[in-house]
């Protein structure tokens, strides 16, 4: 059975104060509101990884991630983490090839490729991006786009290391846009996504892996895409800016 996966994105939001306040109570609901059978990762931005992780613990299930990590694995490059130190904080997830890093900061697949190998090395478990824009979506071209993402940055990872890897698919075009990609657009994508996981590693390794949905996912939706056969939970933005918010998301399932 493939894991059931709410991961959420801070981006680059709050303060210390509100960081806290933010995973405090979180942390609590979670325990009183008895969530089983799904797992939750926080990925906050990097100066938060320390406070956020003494104030999840050891609690089942809650795990902290971060939201991006070099390709290198140490040296005169400054600004940048490496997935050591993810691992040191108490890190064991992270965000690689987000959209925004694609589109911001030009991400290729080839550096995704080495990025997603770091983190596996350190034992990171890598929530690994793909998605299409407005106009590959518009073309009709949308489903071979996002395979080729997949196909140059992860077909080249061993079986045994694609075991490890979470998928996330991001229609771009619903992000922060107030946008949604309808549940039947995420269960096709996500049906072609695993199919062509399937083509390379095999169907029992493509039925193993966790396919997340990325898209302006809120309250409101949620419950109607998680309950479609391929999306295997949520990797999601301002929602879990909102705890009463991400904790109803949680629950959706």
């Amino acid at each position: 059975m493939r894991k059931k996966i709410v991961a959420g994105n801070w981006k680059m939001n709050l303060n210390f104060d509100e960081g806290q306040k933010l995973t405090t109570e979180i942390v609590n609901m979670y325990k009183d509101e008895n969530i089983k059978d799904v797992t939750v990762v926080l990925n906050p931005p990097f100066v938060h990884l320390f406070p956020v992780k003494k104030l999840v613990g050891n609690t089942p299930n809650l795990f902290l991630g971060g939201q991006n990590c070099s390709d290198k694995a140490s040296g005169a490059f400054t600004g940048e983490t490496s997935a050591t130190m993810l691992k040191s904080f108490g890190a064991e997830y992270v965000i690689i090839g987000h959209s925004e890093r694609r589109e911001y900061f030009k991400e290729s697949n080839e550096l995704l490729t080495a990025k997603v190998k770091q983190a596996l090395e350190n034992g990171l478990t890598p929530i690994f991006c793909c998605g299409e824009p407005l106009e590959i979506r518009e073309a009709g071209t949308h489903e071979d786009y996002v395979k080729n993402q997949l196909t140059e940055s992860l077909f080249g990872l061993s079986a045994e290391d694609f075991a490890k890897i979470v998928i996330a698919y991001e229609p771009i075009w619903a992000i922060g846009t107030g946008k949604t990609a309808s549940s039947d657009q995420a269960q096709e994508m996500h049906k072609a996504l695993r199919d062509h996981l399937a083509g390379k590693y095999g169907q029992e390794a493509a039925d193993n892996t966790s396919i997340l949905y990325g898209g302006s996912c809120n309250p409101g939706n949620a419950k109607d895409i998680f309950s479609k056969a391929d999306v295997d939970g949520g990797l999601i933005g301002g929602a879990s800016l909102k705890s009463r918010d991400f904790m109803d998301i949680i629950k959706s399932f």
